[in-house]
């Protein structure tokens, strides 16, 4: 039987997990576009520009472990680059489909629309490279070898990759059969065994030891191994602002969010006071570490990432995590429990039924409303830093972007977790300047019969720069006054609950008929300018002095 190109594409999507494809149709992506839509075991997702669709596909792997993103060759694909990039720094599996002008048309070096002007057709895929595992501009006689060369990349590595098809050769059948079909990386047996016998040994000579459990648990989908861990060895585990619900905050043993100096100086006397700490899988970032203010001598510290292991300053290649983890949980011992903190929460909103909104009352009251298994979105910025310290009930997850951090992900992000996981609810946070970013999104929901519950913090600007910068009322971070309240049915959702509210009273009624409503809900929380939650102030301080900006 004679296979082409696509077909063989599409074969290889489905059968690694991909169920939906997110993106905006263009010319030179037809035959992608229409390959997609005909096929009955995937659907097309389509978004309102290529940027969202990226931010779509992000938030789809953070539920499912890998996701599709389909743009067209040059503005489509550039558009999307920023998401990309973004679910690069998140180690998110998200396969990059391009349609692009034919063969024939790039060796006649044609002036054709959507190019530079200059004959060259490779500029783009260029582009791409720093932020993708691997790449390929698939043809009749390489796509057989290249598209499992990728498509492995992207699952071995867990990053974006990028495969390009020309228009004429997008149906063209196949010149030959896979031939070269790469291996997931494996351990070293020697270099793993000595590995674990350093781990065991640093932990067990500990007189303390502490997890600090990291985003790749998740990523990788090590959950249930280092749950295992955990369970057989009675260690405690902290997590950092990017890992938080990389494991579920009522396992035993959850001392709360390691902050370095910023916040939580129980956490931090604790973790930073312990013999050993165990790093699995957690970024030492700007913002993971409070500025940069988390202090763990680095002869304390055994990190265990993807494809690596460091004890103290000796470093184990060619070994990866899960395997690590497996030989962990059958030679650690038991550690004997001592005194650690207990994780508490954001405590009670504090604050009368008719006072305005503050964050004393806000950030604590949104803590009580999550339940077991939602999915929440925090966009960067105040909101998620004010939910940082919210207790997560058993199941939810938690979900912002730490280190990339561009505003506006969390819409689109929301809407493809929700689109992954449409039998969760999925609660969106988000800030009205972010919100600005990326809005048309909002009609996504509602087009594919989605009821996510929105909360918009309407503060007059972007408060995060406010906190950054040297002039607060700098006219840089102000915005247009929109009437957010209005937008779900400017959107195609007019039967959507909305309510804007300004004091505490109306915010209960709000968050009452939101989860009642049997529809998708909306709420501006209105807040003054300058109202920010600690973690938000004390880390504006910090930033401001690491960077200068003071």
């Amino acid at each position: 039987m004679v296979v082409t190109v696509l077909e063989r594409l599409m074969e290889r999507l489905k059968q690694i997990g991909i169920t939906d494809v997110f993106g905006v149709p263009g010319d030179f992506s037809f035959a992608l576009n229409d390959a997609v839509d005909n096929d009955p075991d995937i659907r097309w997702v389509g978004c309102c520009n290529e940027l969202n669709a990226a931010y779509a596909a992000d938030g789809y792997a953070r539920i499912k472990g890998r996701a599709a993103l389909c743009t067209t060759y040059g503005v489509g694909e550039l558009s999307a680059l920023c998401g990309v990039a973004g679910a690069y720094t998140e180690h998110l599996p998200v396969i990059h489909l391009v349609g692009m002008p034919g063969v024939s048309t790039q060796r006649a070096r044609r002036i054709v629309h959507h190019t530079l002007g200059t004959g060259e057709f490779d500029a783009y895929a260029d582009m791409t490279k720093p932020v993708v595992a691997a790449s390929a501009v698939l043809t009749a006689e390489n796509a057989a070898c290249q598209i499992e060369r990728v498509l492995e990349a992207a699952l071995t590595r867990n990053r974006p990759v990028y495969l390009a098809i020309p228009q004429d050769h997008a149906d063209a059948p196949l010149a030959g059969e896979p031939v070269c079909v790469p291996e997931a990386p494996q351990s070293d047996p020697e270099i793993l065994a000595a590995a674990i016998e350093a781990i065991a040994e640093k932990v067990d000579a500990a007189g303390s030891a502490v997890v600090l459990a990291g985003y790749l648990i998740a990523r990788l989908g090590l959950r249930p191994l280092a749950t295992d861990l955990l369970a057989r060895t009675g260690l405690p585990f902290a997590t950092m602002f990017m890992d938080k619900t990389a494991l579920d905050e009522t396992l035993p043993g959850y001392v709360g969010l390691y902050d370095g100096r910023i916040m939580n100086p129980e956490v931090r006397d604790f973790v930073e006071g312990c013999d050993c700490v165990l790093n699995l899988g957690a970024l030492w970032s700007d913002f993971n570490t409070g500025a940069f203010t988390a202090k763990i001598d680095s002869r304390r510290m055994v990190a265990v990432m993807q494809h690596e292991v460091r004890v103290g300053h000796a470093t184990f290649r060619e070994v990866e995590m899960r395997d690590v983890l497996t030989g962990l949980a059958r030679v650690l011992s038991p550690k004997p429990g001592g005194a650690v903190p207990r994780p508490k929460g954001l405590g009670e909103p504090k604050g009368g039924p008719d006072e305005a909104i503050t964050p004393d009352y806000l950030y604590p009251r949104w803590e009580k409303f999550l339940r077991e298994g939602d999915i929440v979105v925090a966009e960067t910025g105040t909101v998620s830093m004010g939910l940082g310290f919210a207790r997560m009930p058993a199941g939810a997850e938690f979900f912002n972007q730490t280190l990339w951090g561009a505003i506006g992900w969390a819409t689109p992000a929301a809407f493809g977790a929700a689109m992954a996981a449409p039998d969760r609810r999925t609660l969106l946070f988000t800030g009205e300047g972010s919100h600005q970013m990326t809005v048309q999104e909002l009609g996504q929901f509602g087009r594919y019969g989605l009821k996510p519950i929105v909360f918009c913090l309407n503060n007059d600007g972007y408060l995060i720069e406010r906190l950054l910068c040297k002039d607060p009322m700098s006219s840089y971070n102000d915005l247009a006054p929109w009437n957010y309240t209005q937008l779900p049915a400017a959107f195609g959702m007019p039967d959507w609950y909305t309510a804007k509210v300004t004091t505490n009273r109306e915010l209960e009624e709000a968050l009452s008929k939101a989860e009642s409503c049997g529809t998708g809900a909306y709420v501006e929380v209105v807040m003054d300018r300058m109202a920010a939650s600690p973690l938000a102030q004390k880390l504006g301080e910090s930033i401001k002095t690491l960077y200068g900006n003071k």
